[in-house]
C-alpha cells in the first residue's frame, strides 16, 4: 500500500510506454516512485490544443474544481495550452487533450482503452488528499 507523503509536495510521474495515432498514448502513473494506475492521452500532435498529448517535460499540477469533472488537478505551464486536467474516461476520444486514468488497459469495441477509470481516479485523488499541488514529470519510454 502506497504511503501518502506527509508535509511534502508529492512527486508524480507519467511514463509513456506506447503510442498510436489510432488509440492514443498509454502510460503508467507513479506517485512517489510507485505505480498507481494507467494513463491514456491523445497521441503526439505537436501540442495542438484539445487534440495532443502535452510535451514530455516537468510541470506543476494544482488542485482545480472543474464544472464537468469536479475536484481534480490541472497541469500548469503547458506551452500554448490550458486546462489540461486529470479525469475519467476510456478512449483517446474522451481525453480532449487531457490525461485519463484507468485501473486496466483493454479494449472497448476494438479500440484500445483504459478501463475502470473511476476506480483509478478515486485512488489517485485519495493519494493526493491534503495536497493542493504536486510536481509532475512526463517521460517517454517508447
Amino acid at each position: 500500500m502506497l504511503m501518502r507523503p506527509n508535509g511534502m509536495i508529492p512527486i508524480v510521474e507519467i511514463i509513456r510506454l506506447e503510442e498510436s495515432e489510432e488509440w492514443g498514448t498509454i502510460g503508467v502513473l507513479k506517485v512517489q516512485k510507485e505505480v498507481v494506475c494507467w494513463t491514456l492521452e491523445p497521441p503526439d500532435r505537436l501540442n495542438a490544443p484539445n487534440r495532443s498529448s502535452i510535451p514530455a517535460q516537468q510541470y506543476t499540477a494544482v488542485r482545480y474544481r472543474s464544472p464537468r469533472f469536479g475536484e481534480t488537478f490541472m497541469v500548469t505551464n503547458v506551452p500554448g495550452r490550458s486546462h489540461i486536467l486529470f479525469h475519467t474516461g476510456n478512449t483517446a476520444q474522451d481525453t480532449h487533450g487531457c490525461i485519463i486514468l484507468g485501473s486496466e488497459v483493454g479494449y472497448l469495441k476494438s479500440t484500445k482503452a483504459v478501463l475502470e477509470s473511476r476506480k483509478a481516479f478515486h485512488t489517485f485523488m485519495a493519494l493526493m488528499e491534503g495536497h493542493d499541488r504536486f510536481h509532475l514529470t512526463v517521460k517517454e519510454d517508447y
